[in-house]
């Protein structure tokens, strides 16, 4: 079992900046997948970024060059740089792990509004 946490959701001003974190726990492979998805209102969960265990890095064209995902392989922890958000970004995000199975977090909500 792996166990997820994340944190660093919120409101934030369009063109601003957050960075969201989500931390495994648990019996974690030493070759694996965390990445994030994101749900908004009304929609269908999308894939936003993931990053295998070894570096290799993949993006959804809506936030590639604009956000930037990263490791922390010793901690076990994901993040999520966001930068230049917009108001199509509002979402809840969600941290996964994949090993044969997918883990997934709670979730968190990010607002981006003036």
């Amino acid at each position: 079992q792996v166990q997820l946490v994340e944190s660093g959701g919120g409101l934030v001003q369009p063109g601003g900046s957050l960075r969201l974190s989500c931390a495994a726990s648990g019996s974690i492979a030493s070759t694996n997948v965390m990445g994030w998805y994101r749900q908004a209102p009304g929609k269908e969960r999308e894939s936003v970024a993931s990053q295998i265990s070894g570096g290799t890095t993949t993006y959804a064209d809506s936030v590639r060059g604009r956000f930037t995902i990263s490791r922390d392989n010793v901690r076990s922890t994901v993040y999520l740089q966001m930068n230049s958000l917009k108001p199509e970004d509002t979402a809840v995000y969600y941290c996964y792990y994949y090993f044969r199975t997918h883990y997934w977090g709670k979730g968190t909500l990010v607002t981006v509004s003036s």
